[in-house]
């Protein structure tokens, strides 16, 4: 395994392991390099202040860079963030097209929360068809 390989597992499993200030000296270089595991983990730490002063447009940056790399978990988040006006402007249109990205690639919350977009037309025009599709695959169904 290379040294950013191992980097990055250290880095994660001191997150996992809640212990943030390490987790932040192994994760901001390859979140600086481009990594999206690092970028997102950067993103929860920032956004709630886990290890490091609260910073909402830092969170926003990190969870942005991770989210247009196509990771799921940060489309998820950054559909979150618009969704409920965290660290963004509040934009129901924007949250749904992130939670659509992470819904496609079979993220389950991604999944569901479109359904609920969908069936109460937040964000998106009202579809009890759409939301019943989404609702579904979210369940494991196809």
């Amino acid at each position: 395994m290379s040294d950013i390989g191992m980097d990055l597992a250290s880095g994660i499993a001191a997150f996992e392991a809640k212990e943030f200030a390490k987790a932040l000296k192994l994760l901001s270089p390859l979140a600086e390099q481009g990594d999206p595991q690092s970028q997102y983990r950067m993103a929860i730490m920032y956004q709630n202040g886990l290890g490091l002063v609260k910073n909402e447009l830092l969170a926003f940056k990190w969870m942005r860079a991770a989210a247009d790399q196509g990771l799921a978990l940060a489309q998820h988040g950054l559909g979150f963030m618009y969704l409920n006006g965290e660290c963004a402007a509040k934009d129901p249109a924007q949250a749904a097209r992130w939670f659509r990205l992470a819904a496609q690639q079979g993220l389950a919350g991604s999944q569901q929360t479109l359904g609920m977009m969908y069936e109460h037309g937040l964000g998106v025009g009202r579809d009890e068809a759409e939301a019943r599709k989404w609702y579904q695959l979210a369940r494991g169904g196809n």
